[in-house]
């Protein structure tokens, strides 16, 4: 990395006059306390990525230096970080784009040459990396004599590009002297733009990241300028009462103030862009600007809490750090403006597997916004729960991470995945893989589950991928002793109780002790009761004939689920609203595909369950279920719980997994024949 010039202005004064005060060196540079130290932050940045000590400050505001780094930057080897003035081919192509975006005259070979102190031929391969760079804005260069150099596509995709390249440009050190030359963009337009953005700061009661707040002024007048010259966006897809009534829209308008004749499009994309701006600080986020969105961060963290076996202390003010990345992120993917700059490769090992985890928990921010979390935005997340965790003392490291490799298809292995997770709460179950996936896998574990003997160093357990109750408890028994020397149930609560008592006062002890032996004894205690009232129930105890339905065809997937599960409604089995959850929750969800040609479509028991059922639909010519399944036999499934219908549903599995009793069932030419199948595999 290199400094910026404020950060290297800085940098020289502490290297010839360390002992200036932190007071001093704001007054000297006309530096706010923030400016100074995010200049001490990256200061510090650049040192450790020269192996250098980072500097401290006092309360009182000196500064302590190591003399290794005077020795270092004042000695004959290495100077002070210089600017160089060679440019990478990498940073010319930003430049080229640049110039293209800004340029207020007709551009020639020429014209870059000038600008980048480079040959015709250079500029020639140049533009060719340009282009590709282009693509994935469906943007292209066109040459004419007439018009010179010129980009052409989508305004929007532009403005992507612009906001995109001139981020990356002023990062770079010198980037901002380098962008005003490319742009002609003179200083007291910056200046002009600056006093007017902290205007916005005060109307909005927010701080904006520095980086930002750097950028925006460059951003907001490359806008204006293209929309002088002509260039503007005809087709937005934002709705005006989507930004309107946002405070930004009104900090927008107050930047504007007189600018005439700016198009509402153009005035609702510079409040896009404000929206899309990453804030350091607020005191007010809690307008409803974005309905649900804390609900959905909320339980994004409760999912992540259940994946990574945590607790988050202090969840209320890690709510609010999410939401205040959350909510412009919210509009950056909404409307595909996230960084295209890849910043996943910054995270250390043990965030990777956080990073994994948050990826798998984003879910329910997904669906509110309508789109998947992009990778870079996902990072991010990762960073601000990780650095969280760190504060908090805790760590993923410190558990044990597992992986289910199965390779019994993909809903076999998901059913084995979840089941396991239940019987190891206390464990982090990272992913359900098939045996080629798992040859690959790149996060870290510690053990592995299988049915099959798998070739790892890792330890490895044996487990059927449908267990019974005892079976359970031995595998459970089995782990425990092989990982820590004990079992769970080996826990006396008394001792326990005298552990909590030393250090926490207990307000209920009868109620704690009550809570304790349930959760420590949970394993012999639901055997016993379910032993005692639970009969296993039969394939052939939920599907016979007059829930089964033979058809030659359907017209789509909906219709194969609604004629499937007819006699379910018919008899009060669900609601008619659990269809609808169904063909929902099975859109694209391959999940549900469990052998070839078959599929068990199902919802939650919440969504209009009233007692455990099954019902079956035979079509001839089978229907189309996604771009990869072609299906015949249809299982709908209605449970009220995790457990009364789990045998039928294991007899199920192991004749979906027979290919010659699976074709009998497809080919049947009668409801009696399908039936006398299902009771020879309700016997097994």
């Amino acid at each position: 990395m290199s400094l910026n010039d404020r950060s290297k202005r800085v940098l020289d004064e502490l290297m010839s006059n360390p002992s200036i005060t932190s007071m001093a060196l704001e007054k000297k540079y006309n530096l706010t306390r923030r400016q100074l130290g995010y200049s001490f932050n990256k200061i510090n940045e650049w040192l450790m990525t020269h192996n250098l000590p980072v500097m401290e400050r006092t309360r009182k505001g000196h500064f302590i230096i190591d003399q290794s780094v005077f020795t270092k930057l004042n000695g004959k080897e290495e100077s002070l970080p210089v600017d160089t003035t060679v440019i990478s081919e990498h940073q010319r192509v930003y430049l080229i784009i640049l110039k293209l975006l800004s340029s207020q005259e007709e551009l020639s070979l020429n014209h870059f040459t000038a600008e980048l102190d480079v040959s015709k031929n250079t500029i020639l391969s140049d533009l060719k990396q340009v282009q590709t760079h282009l693509q994935d804005y469906d943007l292209i260069i066109r040459y004419s004599r007439k018009s010179g150099y010129l980009l052409e596509g989508n305004e929007f995709q532009i403005r992507k590009l612009l906001i995109n390249v001139a981020y990356y440009l002023l990062q770079m050190h010198s980037g901002k002297i380098r962008v005003e030359e490319i742009a002609n963009i003179r200083i007291g337009e910056i200046d002009e733009f600056e006093k007017r953005i902290k205007n916005v700061e005060n109307k909005l009661n927010l701080t904006f990241t520095d980086e930002k707040l750097e950028t925006m002024p460059y951003i907001l007048i490359l806008i204006l300028r293209r929309i002088a010259e002509g260039h503007e966006i005809n087709h937005f897809s934002i709705q005006y009462e989507e930004l309107s009534n946002t405070k930004e829209y009104q900090a927008t308008e107050e930047i504007l103030y007189d600018f005439r004749d700016i198009p509402v499009a153009e005035r609702l994309f510079i409040t896009l862009h404000l929206l899309t701006t990453n804030v350091h600080s607020s005191e007010f986020l809690t307008e409803d600007t974005i309905p649900n969105l804390h609900s959905a961060i909320d339980h994004m963290l409760r999912l992540f809490e259940k994946s990574a076996c945590i607790y988050l202390q202090d969840r209320e003010q890690l709510l609010d750090k999410l939401l205040q990345h959350i909510k412009p992120a919210y509009y950056r993917i909404k409307y595909q403006l996230t960084e295209t700059i890849d910043i996943q490769n910054s995270l250390s090992n043990e965030f990777m597997e956080l990073h994994h985890l948050v990826k798998r928990s984003t879910g329910p921010v997904a669906d509110l916004i309508g789109s998947d979390i992009p990778e870079n935005e996902t990072t991010y997340i990762t960073m601000l729960i990780g650095g969280w965790m760190t504060r908090q003392g805790d760590s993923i490291e410190k558990k044990v991470k597992a992986i289910v490799v199965c390779p019994q298809g993909v809903s076999v292995s998901k059913l084995m995945f979840n089941e396991l997770s239940e019987l190891f709460p206390e464990f982090i179950f990272l992913d359900s893989l098939s045996v080629r996936e798992f040859l690959d896998y790149s996060l870290d574990y510690d053990i592995v589950f299988s049915p099959n003997f798998l070739e790892t160093e890792k330890k490895l357990f044996i487990s059927k991928a449908f267990l019974g109750r005892e079976e359970k408890y031995r595998l459970r028994k089995q782990v425990m002793l092989e990982l820590h020397g004990y079992i769970l149930n080996d826990i006396k609560i008394d001792h326990l109780m005298d552990i909590i008592r030393n250090h926490a006062m207990i307000e209920n002890e009868g109620a704690l002790t009550e809570e304790l032996q349930a959760y420590v004894y949970r394993d012999d205690e639901s055997s016993v009761k379910q032993k005692a009232v639970s009969k296993d129930m039969n394939l052939n105890d939920l599907i016979h004939p007059p829930f089964m339905t033979l058809r030659n065809s359907v017209k789509s997937w909906e219709e194969a689920i609604r004629v499937t599960a007819e006699p379910l409604i018919q008899s009060g089995t669900i609601h008619p609203e659990y269809v609808e959850a169904m063909i929902h929750h099975t859109e694209e969800d391959s999940y549900i595909v469990i052998g070839p040609h078959m599929a068990i479509p199902h919802a939650a028991p919440e969504d209009g369950v009233n007692q455990v059922g099954m019902s079956l639909l035979k079509l001839e010519e089978g229907v189309q279920f996604t771009t990869d399944y072609r299906i015949n036999l249809i299982i709908v499934i209605a449970a009220v719980d995790k457990k009364q219908h789990i045998h039928a549903l294991m007899q199920l599995m192991k004749l979906a997994g027979s290919d010659r009793d699976r074709k009998r069932v497809i080919n049947a030419e009668s409801v009696e024949e399908i039936y006398e199948m299902i009771q020879l595999y309700s016997t097994n």
